[in-house]
């Protein structure tokens, strides 16, 4: 019992010695020990480390999980040590809508088949970015998170120890300078300046031993940046592979839809413009079911499959002598090269079509210009 109490006096002592050193030094009123240069620079490194490391693991996760509240459920269940749930997709969840869909309005129609084929690609693309937050989060943010809560921790715990050191060391200076400025004024006190000298002597070398141990510490954090520059390639490999296989399942998409290009049949009323592109999907509309279709000059052999092949400049393209029609713009559009034609909504154009030319495109007139329109962004008039 005694030691217990004399060990809680002992510690609320050097604690209030600590805090005394710690405030007198704040108020300018005693000396502080200076680390050298080579040491502060390893503390700012260090710091500087820990700092960005911090972002970088949270931007990382935002980027990987943007919802919130599913980062904040993650984070609880890895500090239970419990496994997080699979979570369904955003793309698997439109795969399984798009479905559900089709086979509503008929998996035999146009748009049932289509549904069907851009739900199947969803779902692969969603099963694609399952796997790249898998492998980004082993190969990086667990690493990122290790230096956080491992070698941090220990690196500021060192930090810590050495900052109680050192106060002990200045109070220690402190009390000596007190001691030999009252052994000027009485030989009775030279007791007190040996006493003094002594625990200078001990506190000098559990400091320099603390800042050794910390200096090798602060020192391995190169060692993390080698580490950390192995897990940032590791994300990029990752990154990379799931775009790539995100654009060949496009890319595969693209081809099966355009095979249905005949099927689709478009709607001058709709209100919303279908993005610009520089050449619009093959599944776009030609014309309203209840308008005729402009009549096609045949096919001339020996000329080339398509009007960007065969014409060079759209400005010396001749209209047929029948077959022109007008048309009202739907949409603004903003040609791509010189051999398209810019258009207004709302404006009136004259449009014709040549042999071989894409069934998705028009020649369209507005007085002397001249240039290839894309149908999605008409009205046939009759």
């Amino acid at each position: 019992m005694d030691f217990n109490v004399k060990k809680l006096a002992s510690d609320a002592g050097v604690f209030f010695s600590r805090a005394m050193q710690f405030t007198e030094e704040k108020l300018g009123q005693a000396e502080k020990t200076e680390l050298d240069a080579h040491f502060e620079n390893l503390l700012a490194r260090a710091d500087s480390t820990k700092n960005w490391t911090e972002k970088i693991l949270r931007q990382t996760e935002v980027l990987l999980q943007p919802n919130p509240s599913a980062r904040v459920e993650e984070f609880l269940y890895e500090k239970l040590d419990r496994k997080v749930p699979s979570r369904v997709t955003n793309g698997e969840l439109l795969a399984q809508y798009m479905t559900e869909a089709a086979n509503d309005f008929g998996p035999g129609t146009p748009y049932g088949k289509t549904l069907i084929k851009v739900g199947e690609t969803q779902r692969r693309l969603g099963a694609a970015e399952r796997d790249f937050i898998h492998s980004a989060s082993i190969n990086f943010l667990t690493p990122l998170r290790n230096f956080l809560e491992g070698d941090w921790r220990t690196i500021s715990k060192e930090r810590r120890i050495l900052q109680n050191r050192r106060l002990d060391l200045d109070a220690c200076k402190a009390r000596l300078k007190k001691a030999k400025a009252a052994e000027a004024k009485a030989a009775l006190w030279s007791d007190e300046v040996e006493k003094a000298e002594h625990e200078l002597r001990l506190t000098q070398t559990e400091f320099d031993r603390q800042a050794e141990v910390t200096r090798l510490l602060l020192e391995g954090i190169s060692s993390t940046h080698v580490n950390h520059l192995r897990c940032l390639h590791e994300f990029v490999e990752s990154q990379t592979n799931y775009y790539a296989q995100c654009y060949q399942y496009m890319l595969d998409l693209q081809k099966q839809l355009g095979r249905f290009s005949g099927t689709f049949v478009g709607n001058a009323e709709s209100t919303s413009p279908p993005p610009a592109a520089a050449s619009p999907p093959a599944v776009a509309a030609a014309a309203l079911p209840s308008v005729p279709t402009i009549p096609v000059v045949p096919t001339i052999v020996g000329v080339p499959n398509t009007v960007a092949e065969s014409v060079l400049n759209p400005n010396e393209v001749k209209p047929p002598a029948s077959g022109t029609r007008k048309a009202r713009v739907l949409y603004d559009y903003e040609a791509a090269d010189s051999t398209e034609l810019a258009l207004l909504a709302d404006e009136m154009i004259t449009v014709y079509s040549l042999p071989g030319m894409d069934p998705d495109w028009l020649i369209g007139e507005r007085g002397n210009q001249k240039g290839k329109v894309p149908v999605t962004y008409l009205e046939l008039l009759s």
